[in-house]
């Protein structure tokens, strides 16, 4: 099968863990008989520095014309003047505008290389592996009114939790499908004891829950999630829920993982199914790192993990997403590592020899 990938490195580390991103792409390309055809553009602070702005036009239509989008990291401190007219990170924003993306998906799985990592025992990381599907063009961080004004008895300030029936909806569906080629359970996130937007979000959770009667559905406080993350995360598998809880919760999460280099992410601009093509940007949770660009000492794991939830996501390539995971927990099992995952008995390589062992492994 053919598909065709606009790849955007970014600033930073960006190009150094986009390339070896690639390089396990065309891996499982060559292994499996498919054809990935990139198409190379640019965002962020060398858009500003190369064309004027953090993302030109020309990358837009790229983009829309593709079947998903691979992103390095977004970031440079050349451009940090909060009075410049124009930021890396404005890019980054006009591209899930453009491109309509309403859906992060943030996965957590947690190596066993990688339980030193963290300030969690053992027995409470061993299996977890859950999937956060938040919703991100509503909310909070959207919603009208949004104002600051002043009266005589003070300053006043107002933010809205907005959401209509059809934004609920469309995010609700993806986690049902996410859910259907999982364990077949998905947790709705709200706080419907208290906010009107949450009890909304809960019954029409319930009315979609009919088109999906084999997965189960249960409802989850935002607060008792919180608390579920730390007490029992191996009891998570997928969970949905609105943007600003989302925002709180994955950031949550990312600390049981033992490292920001291992922390992929995808955002979706439609519901995916099974058989069908479904565009989405594909990236690291990490930032740009400026100080370790050109070190060839950063981490490429969650951008070729990111990597391969486009092969899953967007272009139904399942199998080999497996294929890249598993590539991955084998080379980790060997105690291979990056500067920021090293432990006991551990062999420390490269950017790009981590890359290397990961495509030798496919």
């Amino acid at each position: 099968m053919k598909f065709n990938v606009v790849v955007l490195p970014g600033d930073g580390i960006g190009p150094e863990i986009i390339d070896e991103s690639v390089k396990v792409m065309n891996a499982v390309g060559k292994k499996f008989g498919h054809e990935f055809n990139c198409d190379y553009a640019l965002i962020g602070g060398i858009a500003i520095e190369e064309e004027g702005t953090a993302l030109s036009q020309e990358t837009i239509d790229k983009c829309k014309k593709s079947d998903a989008v691979l992103l390095g990291a977004v970031g440079d401190p050349r451009f940090d003047d909060p009075q410049a007219p124009i930021h890396p990170e404005d890019g980054l924003l006009a591209i899930r505008k453009e491109l309509g993306l309403f859906a992060n998906l943030r996965p957590v799985h947690v190596y066993p290389s990688l339980f030193d990592h963290t300030n969690f025992k053992p027995q409470v990381l061993n299996d977890v592996d859950f999937i956060f599907v938040r919703e991100l063009t509503g909310g909070l961080y959207f919603g009208q009114p949004k104002k600051r004004w002043e009266e005589s008895d003070g300053r006043w300030a107002v933010d809205s939790m907005l959401y209509s029936e059809h934004e609920i909806a469309r995010i609700i569906r993806v986690g049902f499908e996410i859910a259907r080629t999982r364990k077949k359970k998905l947790i709705s996130v709200d706080k419907a004891n208290v906010l009107q937007s949450s009890r909304l979000w809960r019954q029409v959770a319930v009315e979609i829950s009919k088109e999906y009667p084999d997965v189960e559905l249960e409802h989850m406080l935002v607060d008792a999630c919180a608390m579920r993350i730390i007490q029992n995360p191996r009891y998570l598998d997928v969970l949905v829920t609105e943007n600003t809880f989302g925002d709180v919760l994955t950031d949550e999460a990312s600390m049981l993982g033992g490292s920001l280099g291992m922390l992929a992410s995808a955002s979706l601009a439609g519901v995916p199914k099974d058989g069908e093509r479904t565009l989405g940007m594909y990236e690291p949770s990490h930032g740009s790192a400026p100080r370790h660009k050109g070190l060839n000492d950063a981490n490429p794991i969650a951008t070729i993990l990111s990597m391969a939830m486009m092969l899953s996501y967007s272009f139904g390539l399942s199998h080999e997403a497996t294929a890249v995971e598993d590539a991955i927990s084998k080379v980790l099992s060997e105690n291979y590592a990056t500067y920021d995952i090293m432990g006991e008995g551990s062999t420390k390589v490269t950017t790009s020899r981590m890359g290397d062992l990961i495509a030798e492994r496919i």
